[in-house]
């Protein structure tokens, strides 16, 4: 079993920055890759960032590229998802998840965080 537990979301302006962060147990952390994913209101669930074990390999959604940064401390087996320049479109409520391997397919992830909310004003 694997616990996941996010935090750090919130209420920000647009042009804001917000860290989040997911604490993982259970499961041996530093040999899982961890991913952020998001669904926005409305929406169905969709790929934001993963990493690594390592924390050598990231990939990012191309609606984030640039204003997003996923990293990963397996000493505190925290994974953490910077998010800056926020815009309203990124309103939605945030998941971390952990994967056997790098991937950007939801169902590649087999446990699942509770999730926090982002809202984005404009």
């Amino acid at each position: 079993q694997v616990q996941l537990v996010e935090s750090g979301g919130g209420l920000v302006q647009a042009g804001g920055s917000l860290r989040l962060s997911c604490a993982a147990s259970g499961r041996t952390f530093s040999t899982s890759a961890m991913g952020w994913f998001r669904q926005p209101p409305g929406k169905e669930r969709e790929f934001v960032a993963s990493i690594s074990w390592s924390g050598a390999n990231t990939y990012y959604a191309d609606s984030v590229k640039g204003r997003f940064t996923i990293s990963r401390d397996n000493a505190k087996n925290t994974v953490y998802l910077r998010m800056n320049s926020l815009k309203p479109e990124d309103t939605a409520v945030y998941y971390c998840a952990v994967a056997p391997y790098d991937s950007w397919s939801i169902y590649d992830y087999d446990y699942w965080g509770q999730g926090t909310q982002v809202t984005v004003s404009s």
